[in-house]
């Protein structure tokens, strides 16, 4: 008998529970809904679950850099049309993507912004 080495959502989690009374995968999902909206609601409502934690700092920072780029970009005549055309699909990509990996129960780190969110949800623990 082989053991699977994929890990479940309550072990990639930590499996300590979400202060919210939702489960973690959902609760994580949630975080990106709405952008920082629901990012900033989550950093306020949850105060136990690390993993919630880490996905609510990710939401906010990534989709307030986001937001501030894009208004950026709409100040810059040629050049900011183009990053305007192509930040609108990628966000949406990188939504999505967002979305399905915090309800599969992993930890998916973005480049940047999930260091500073792992940092800080570590140092809120």
């Amino acid at each position: 008998m082989s053991e699977s080495n994929t890990p479940t959502p309550e072990t990639a989690s930590g499996g300590n529970g979400s202060s919210t009374g939702l489960d973690e995968n959902l609760a994580g999902l949630l975080t990106y809904l709405l952008g920082f909206i629901t990012g900033i609601v989550f950093l306020v409502i949850e105060k136990k679950s690390r993993y919630v934690r880490f996905h609510a700092f990710q939401s906010t920072i990534l989709w307030i850099g986001f937001f501030v780029l894009n208004i950026a970009a709409n100040w810059i005549p040629v050049v900011g049309g183009l990053v305007t055309l192509v930040l609108g699909p990628a966000s949406l990509i990188l939504w999505i993507l967002l979305m399905v990996k915090a309800y599969q129960g992993e930890r998916f780190k973005l480049p940047i912004v999930g260091d500073m969110a792992e940092e800080r949800a570590a140092a809120d623990a």
